[in-house]
């Protein structure tokens, strides 16, 4: 259900013409053994300009906390309904959020960049943990992370 409700949120936020095409991706990131609590992570997408395009996924569910997802929450305006239906738990240090979701072909090779903020609770926030541009070519290439990420891959 939550994958179903993701990708429609996905394909309204981003607003591409129905007609084009969308492939499942899989949003693989392992997160390092920090040694804190549960991580809050914001995963979305930026167009060519720089401007945000779209939420894919929220980890963590207390919105009080959302705004330590620097980032992602100056894009937004912390509005929670560019998340809902696609948030989840927390992850943990040391553990892995694999997703999965539809992605419209036209984010690949295009100029957007997918983007993971990070923060935990008692350390220091991480606007940009990762970022890196959608490429077909960067397709089952692991990203490292700056803070709490290790590695990021998504793959088709």
């Amino acid at each position: 259900m939550k994958s179903f409700l993701a990708v429609l949120a996905l394909t309204t936020a981003l607003g591409f013409p129905a007609a084009a095409m969308a492939k499942p991706v899989t949003l693989t990131t392992t997160l390092k053994d920090y040694g804190g609590n549960g991580a809050y992570l914001a995963i979305y997408v930026t167009d060519k300009s720089g401007a945000y395009a779209g939420s894919l996924w929220m980890a963590g569910s207390k919105t009080k906390y959302y705004k330590h997802l620097a980032n992602w929450y100056q894009a937004t305006g912390g509005d929670t309904g560019q998340i809902n239906g696609i948030t989840g738990a927390s992850v943990g240090a040391g553990r892995t959020l694999e997703i999965t979701l539809d992605l419209k072909d036209a984010l690949f090779d295009a100029g957007y960049t997918l983007h993971v903020d990070g923060a935990v609770e008692d350390m220091r926030d991480s606007a940009n943990d990762v970022k890196v541009p959608l490429t077909t070519a960067g397709a089952g290439k692991p990203v490292k992370g700056r803070r709490y990420v290790s590695t990021l891959t998504y793959g088709m």
